[in-house]
């Protein structure tokens, strides 16, 4: 069974669109490493000083080691991300109004 995660990073999002903007191919690369790695599923969204990461992954463990990397932990400060993400893991269940 699959589970979802949920990440807000506090940090400067100006800072974030700008590396959106201009760093595709590397953030193409470590798309393909994420599903590489067990993610199924990933979206960015940009709040008021922080941005909210929402994936779906084979497992919590997989998750967790591909977070856990210097070389992500490096990419999340160059996109702005500052201090300690603060990070949910739930288990998947499966509804009736799911789509």
């Amino acid at each position: 069974m699959s589970v979802l995660v949920t990440m807000r990073v506090k940090g400067d999002t100006d800072q974030f669109r700008r590396f959106i903007a201009t760093e595709g191919d590397r953030l193409r690369e470590l798309g393909q490493l994420s599903r590489d790695s067990g993610c199924i599923h990933h979206r960015f969204g940009v709040g008021d000083g922080f941005v909210v990461v929402v994936d779906e992954w084979d497992t919590a463990e997989s998750f967790q080691r591909f977070i856990s990397s210097d070389r992500l932990v490096a990419v999340i400060g160059e996109m702005g991300g500052q201090g300690e993400p603060e990070v949910h893991i739930s288990e998947t269940v499966d509804s009736p109004d799911q789509f």
